[in-house]
């Protein structure tokens, strides 16, 4: 799993084995045999390589991609897998996805669209605040 993982990132960032050894400071040899499956990072250099990449420690070594898609997602970003939608339009929203965001029965949720982009949900009061706060700076400019 690592093995894979350590050369998909390395290659989705364009960087050569070398360039991988120079920013974490170890020998491209070091980086060679991680990615070949001969030897295994220590956690300091899985906590470097997984900061050089922006991806959780956790999904460095364990990410298979079977389990939630086709790359590692970065640090913060999550793929929570498909819902399929009711006839009336209703999903639901997966439990992991419940637990992270703290969503609770009776939460107001704002449904976002954009024609290229899709659609997002977000806590209603979240975006009330960042509205807010968005209005407060715009009146402070315009005085």
């Amino acid at each position: 799993m690592i093995s894979t993982n350590l050369q998909t990132l390395r290659k989705k960032n364009k960087l050569t084995q070398e360039e991988v050894a120079e920013k974490i400071n170890v020998s491209r040899q070091a980086v060679a045999k991680w990615e070949n499956g001969e030897t295994t990072p220590d956690i300091s250099n899985c906590v470097a390589l997984a900061n050089l990449y922006n991806v959780k420690v956790d999904d460095l070594i364990n990410y298979t991609d079977d389990s939630r898609g086709a790359f590692i997602p970065p640090k913060g970003k999550h793929i929570f897998g498909t819902v399929t939608m009711g006839e009336r339009g209703q999903i639901v929203i997966p439990k992991k996805a419940r637990d992270i965001f703290g969503l609770k029965p009776g939460d107001d949720l704002i449904v976002l669209g954009d024609e290229e982009h899709g659609i997002a949900i977000m806590k209603a009061e979240g975006f009330l605040t960042a509205l807010d706060t968005m209005k407060k700076f715009v009146k402070k400019i315009e005085e």
